[in-house]
């Protein structure tokens, strides 16, 4: 794990969680994925264990990983470009470059996948929105590569079901657990079923 400062106008810090092999034994790789944390008021950071479950299912598959935590709250405007920036420092490292967020971080994942420059992304319980002008839903019909949605049948924190919908009607890929917000005691299945597809998808 190596820290990293993302450039950029906020203090943005993050965690990089190097592969241990891509397979050709030299254990370097040419695709990462950023990972966008939960709420920062509710105490979303990136050592979030569903953060830390996708990274280590990527990493094990060759794929570097970005946790990163949110500069000062900025009523998601911020958020959004703290995502963005990191996505930026990530393509100019790699050929190929993810996006992973959970819940309030879902929904930053999605916003950002719709603005382009990413070559898949995949949403954990996301929000359908932040704020009237930054509607994950809306966004979602702008997303041109591969796109995931994870969502938590007993879930009754976020508004996902605009969410699951949508993504449902653009063909995304849309996987169910039976588990509530937080998907306690599976973060281990989360990280499989997530980091898994990114991996192919990558």
């Amino acid at each position: 794990m190596t820290d990293v400062l993302v450039p950029g106008g906020r203090d943005v810090r993050a965690s990089l969680d190097t592969a241990t092999d891509d397979g050709d034994g030299d254990g370097d790789t040419d695709a990462c994925v950023v990972a966008c944390p939960p709420h920062p008021q509710h105490r979303g950071h990136r050592g979030d264990e569903r953060l830390r479950a996708v990274s280590d299912v990527l990493t094990a598959g060759g794929v570097d990983c970005l946790r990163f935590d949110y500069g000062d709250w900025d009523a998601g405007y911020g958020e959004v470009a703290d995502a963005r920036n990191a996505v930026a420092w990530a393509r100019d490292r790699y050929d190929r470059v993810g996006l992973f967020g959970f819940s309030f971080g879902g929904c930053v994942a999605l916003l950002v996948a719709g603005e382009g420059d990413v070559d898949a992304v995949s949403a954990l319980a996301p929000t359908a929105r932040l704020a009237s002008d930054l509607d994950a839903v809306a966004a979602m019909a702008d997303i041109d590569c591969p796109a995931q949605v994870v969502y938590a049948t007993r879930d009754d924190t976020a508004d996902w079901e605009p969410v699951v919908e949508r993504a449902e009607e653009l063909g995304f890929d849309v996987r169910e657990f039976s588990a509530d917000h937080f998907f306690v005691g599976q973060a281990g299945k989360v990280g499989d079923a997530v980091g898994g597809w990114l991996l192919d998808a990558l």
